[in-house]
């Protein structure tokens, strides 16, 4: 089993997970951030060669995470990968998305770059998080509004849970081998935002409504939130996207890499209901 592993991104979204299913394992993996705070963490960015020495050194495998400040995920993230093939490093497993195609813009660049260039890679390709309701965009409106706001009308997605990503990751960061191509991650269900806020209705004891914008005025939200002009509008076009029925799937993967089903955004929401009770 490989057990010197190196999660960047490693107090985020997912990589936070991924460390917790890693030390789960009976594994201490080293955890790349900005501002490390202890022993089993290094001081680490994509966009800075200094840091690159410390963070590879000794590593087998690394769970990939693109930094958020830059749509050019290829420009900023070559320079490390290279550093970390001279340093050894074998095995790498990409956080894409189900909407990026290998070879398509950000991740799918990098996607492209592994088969190329990597001795080991996965990529995995989660649809939507489960964690943007609870930690992301969707938090603060269902907060203050009771409302949900995007430009899907009645298209379906397969929502996931990180910690359902995370158990994935880290079963293809520790073994024996890869098979070096990508899973679409999906939840038990597609469904609908429509769907979405009847459940958190029914768990909250509220009205929660999904509140049907057009693609210009998702856009104008993104950028009222203070994205930048081209992310907002990239954001809105995949909205765009999942009204002709782009994410309208689901996937046996995670039960076939993790031997257990993802849970429901019924389940999610259950399990975290207090962080929506005001």
């Amino acid at each position: 089993m490989i057990n010197h592993i190196l999660v960047t991104g490693g107090t985020g979204k997912t990589g936070r997970h991924v460390a917790k299913h890693l030390r789960a394992k009976g594994l201490i993996p080293r955890i790349a951030t900005r501002s490390p705070k202890d022993e089993n963490e290094v001081r680490f960015q994509w966009q800075d060669s200094t840091t690159f020495d410390d963070a590879f050194r000794g590593i087998q495998a690394i769970y990939l995470v693109a930094p958020t400040d830059t749509l050019d995920t290829m420009g900023a993230m070559q320079p490390g990968l290279e550093a970390a093939i001279r340093a050894g490093v074998k095995r790498f497993v990409l956080l894409s998305a189900s909407s990026i195609e290998e070879g398509g813009p950000m991740m799918g660049a990098v996607h492209a770059w592994l088969r190329g260039n990597a001795p080991e890679w996965t990529v995995l390709r989660p649809a939507w998080f489960m964690q943007n309701f609870s930690e992301g965009q969707h938090l603060a409106p269902i907060l203050e509004d009771s409302a949900i706001y995007t430009a899907t009308q009645d298209g379906c997605i397969g929502f996931i849970d990180a910690e359902d990503i995370a158990s994935c990751a880290a079963t293809l960061l520790t073994a024996p081998r890869v098979e070096n191509t990508d899973y679409i991650l999906t939840g038990p269900e597609a469904i609908s935002y429509d769907a979405v806020a009847e459940i958190f209705a029914r768990r909250l004891g509220r009205a929660v409504k999904h509140k049907r914008l057009t693609q210009e005025a998702i856009a104008q939200r993104f950028l009222d939130l203070g994205f930048p002009k081209s992310y907002a509008n990239t954001l809105a076009a995949m909205d765009d996207a999942i009204v002709g029925g782009s994410e309208d799937r689901i996937t046996g993967e995670v039960r076939a890499l993790t031997d257990r089903e993802p849970i429901s955004v019924d389940t999610f929401v259950e399990r975290n209901v207090n962080i929506w009770k005001n």
